[in-house]
């Protein structure tokens, strides 16, 4: 797929630290709990690390108390979902520049109106506050978490 961003490894390891261009390039996975933005509650937008494409807003960011920043909704156009090479989960990617997010997982019984939980990487956000956007509007008793898989 091609991307409205497309830039070299060696562009975007001038524009990212190290943990990013690991996470957005590469695929990794910051330590759970680890986070900035997990239990982040002000509102606004998170957009992408790599590009700054909003990406998701704080109205649709809920506690999942899986240890990573967790949303039931994205901007709509903003994220593509791609099944990894084992088959077994989706990624999803910043459909500007393709950096990697993190992963959705559907079906975990948390009480969101879409039944999804996008399980993302802080290091993969930005975050600029806006007041005009609820925040975290879904609160979600972490204890009755159950099936919350792993990213």
């Amino acid at each position: 797929m091609t991307h409205a961003v497309t830039k070299t490894d060696d562009e975007w390891r001038v524009q990212l630290n190290k943990e990013q261009f690991r996470i957005l390039r590469e695929k990794g996975t910051e330590m759970s709990g680890s986070g900035e933005y997990n239990k982040h509650k002000e509102p606004g937008v998170y957009k992408c690390a790599g590009c700054e494409a909003p990406l998701y807003t704080s109205q649709h960011k809920f506690d999942s108390g899986c240890g990573w920043p967790a949303f039931y909704e994205t901007v709509p156009g903003a994220v593509d979902r791609h099944t990894d090479k084992d088959g077994r989960r989706i990624e999803i990617v910043c459909h500007n520049c393709g950096g990697h997010l993190g992963h959705v997982f559907k079906g975990e019984g948390f009480s969101t109106p879409t039944d999804e939980r996008h399980c993302v990487n802080s290091v993969s956000l930005k975050f600029t506050e806006d007041k005009s956007i609820p925040a975290d509007t879904i609160q979600t008793d972490s204890s009755s978490s159950g099936n919350c898989l792993v990213q």
